[in-house]
């Protein structure tokens, strides 16, 4: 057990699969808030037209926050554990986030405690104060269920879109790298993420709003393209960042070992 843990490799094997499941997992439970990013930024919606779509602006789910984290460790752990570590870990990601809302449906069918439902209503608070709160939150159990009672086709549209872009981001990334070598860092992370996100924002939304709320074609489409282009610009955004992640990680393995991992990934 020693030696397993005194090798380097194991180690950054470790850490990458730890912040890629763990971002993976509280990005999914982020997700069940939508929020304005022109407003965030103190910025008048864009209202644009797409396909026939009107009144179009950048309302994202909360999980973006992190999903350009999972991006960027999709790539590095491309780079240095090869298609099966990608794949291992996006199985047992989906898996993990599918459990994840199994026990959030059990929770949710949990008796509450009577005092719980007002829980957040303190004794040392005004009269007025406490109606306020009352007005905003009657009922926590019911608050609860509403913020983590997301639709099943929800849940459905998020896995197999994460699923389906982690395997095309694989097969897109060493594709380019088997035609590139070892330059053009940019190319193929990048390359391969604005190909899987294009597919990633089509899928979840078809899914959760075609299918489960039978929202028209077109405007399935023109939703789509908004939650990508934000995806893509974070993507070249994020370029510089996955320069610095393989800097640091080539320094901590050493040159002939990051060589030598680089090469069995590809292989």
């Amino acid at each position: 057990m020693r030696e397993f843990f005194s090798n380097k490799s194991n180690r950054l094997w470790m850490v990458l699969s730890a912040f890629f499941v763990t971002n993976a997992l509280v990005a999914e439970f982020m997700g069940v808030k939508l929020f304005s990013l022109e407003r965030t930024f103190g910025f008048e919606e864009v209202h644009w037209k797409l396909f026939g779509q009107g009144d179009l602006s950048f309302t994202l789910t909360a999980g973006v926050l992190l999903w350009p984290a999972v991006f960027v460790m999709t790539d590095i752990i491309n780079e240095y554990f090869g298609r099966r570590g990608v794949r291992l870990l996006s199985y047992l990601t989906a898996g993990l986030i599918a459990y994840g809302f199994l026990m959030l449906y059990f929770a949710m069918e949990l008796v509450p405690a009577d005092f719980w439902r007002t829980a957040h209503i303190k004794p040392s608070w005004s009269p007025e104060e406490q109606d306020a709160v009352r007005a905003q939150v009657a009922d926590y159990n019911a608050a609860y269920s509403v913020v983590f009672g997301q639709s099943m086709w929800i849940i459905v549209g998020s896995l197999v879109a994460f699923l389906v872009a982690q395997v095309v981001d694989v097969a897109v990334f060493h594709r380019i790298k088997a035609i590139t070598g070892e330059k053009k860092i940019w190319l193929r992370a990048t390359g391969s993420t604005l190909v899987s996100q294009f597919l990633d924002s089509f899928i979840v939304v078809f899914i959760a709003l075609h299918i489960g709320q039978q929202l028209p074609f077109l405007q399935v489409l023109a939703i789509s393209v908004m939650s990508y282009f934000y995806k893509g610009v974070m993507a070249l955004a994020l370029t510089p960042v996955i320069y610095l992640v393989h800097a640091l990680i080539d320094r901590y393995l050493g040159e002939p070992l990051a060589t030598e991992m680089k090469a069995a990934a590809q292989k």
